[in-house]
């Protein structure tokens, strides 16, 4: 049982790191469609509606289910969404740099949450994870003046996001036995409804223009839809609730490693020895949440064997 329980909890660590990864070059698509005429949280709402869209026929096949799931769900989906959705928003009213680095005080948050509801503790693991993960992401993000405090409208809104995700991952901690595929689907369609609220307030006078740019990157869009952001955000849903909600944040940091490589490969920004640095420890926060329980429940269920 115990060795069941660790493959199950070794593949939601992959899952959560697989999806943060992802998550790093989502700000690719998300240039090219603001480039494209497409601004601001109108890409956000585009990229989150073509697969509500995808997802309404398993909806309707699912609905009495997903009603009778009830409020726990739809709290899930909801808070997961507007955490996305603020965090998307957060780059247009701040740097990448203080988004980043409030929203990624979510290990904190999630610890610190699951102790106090959840009852978890907070293990040594973990708080050397969470130290070695921020540390990586301070190095990467060269921040050489001291923590950033929020400033303005977009630093309070990504550490709003931050604090509503890990909301959001002692919910799905709480709640695990919800499937994945309604989790999933239940986060397209309220992060869409949050998207499209925000991208109407701050952009509300598109025109026929807009339209037509979205009938032309509908060729590429539709497969990063279906082939990238439905896969991630499924893991996500799935790997998540396995996992104390400190240990999920600390696994999605790989969001800022990916990203800052992605970043340096497509575009003018610098990889050198700091971004190494700065990688190689976020690395090394996710193996002390993924490799060090394994190998301490492996010691313990083999004692007994022993006598």
């Amino acid at each position: 049982m115990q060795l069941n329980q660790i493959g199950s909890k070794n593949l939601a660590r992959l899952a959560c790191a697989l999806a943060g990864g992802m998550w790093g070059i989502v700000w690719i698509p998300l240039r090219a469609l603001d480039n494209a005429g497409i601004p601001g949280a109108w890409a956000t709402s585009l990229l989150h509606l073509i697969p509500a869209l995808i997802l309404l026929p398993l909806v309707l096949l699912r609905f009495t289910k997903i009603k009778a799931a009830g409020i726990p769900l739809q709290a899930i989906g909801s808070s997961l969404g507007i955490a996305m959705m603020l965090y998307s928003t957060a780059f247009l009213y701040t740097d990448i740099l203080h988004a980043v680095l409030l929203y990624f005080l979510i290990p904190i948050w999630g610890a610190l949450l699951a102790k106090v509801w959840l009852k978890e503790p907070i293990s040594k693991n973990r708080i050397i994870g969470i130290v070695l993960g921020l540390s990586g992401m301070l190095v990467i993000l060269n921040i050489d003046q001291g923590f950033p405090v929020p400033r303005n409208i977009g630093d309070w809104m990504a550490l709003a996001a931050g604090m509503i995700w890990a909301v959001a991952a002692n919910l799905l901690r709480r709640y695990p036995h919800y499937q994945a595929l309604d989790i999933t689907t239940t986060w397209f369609y309220w992060c869409t409804v949050f998207s499209v609220i925000v991208a109407w307030v701050t952009y509300p006078d598109i025109g026929p223009e807009t339209l037509d740019a979205v009938f032309n990157v509908s060729v590429w869009v539709l497969p990063i839809a279906l082939l990238m952001l439905l896969p991630v955000y499924f893991a996500a849903a799935w790997g998540t609730p396995k996992l104390n909600p400190g240990t999920s944040g600390i696994l999605f940091m790989t969001e800022v490693s990916v990203g800052a490589i992605s970043a340096a490969l497509l575009t003018n920004e610098p990889f050198g020895l700091r971004e190494i640095l700065g990688v190689g420890l976020i690395t090394a926060a996710g193996l002390t949440e993924a490799v060090a329980p394994i190998l301490t429940t492996l010691f313990y269920a083999r004692g007994p064997l022993r006598k």
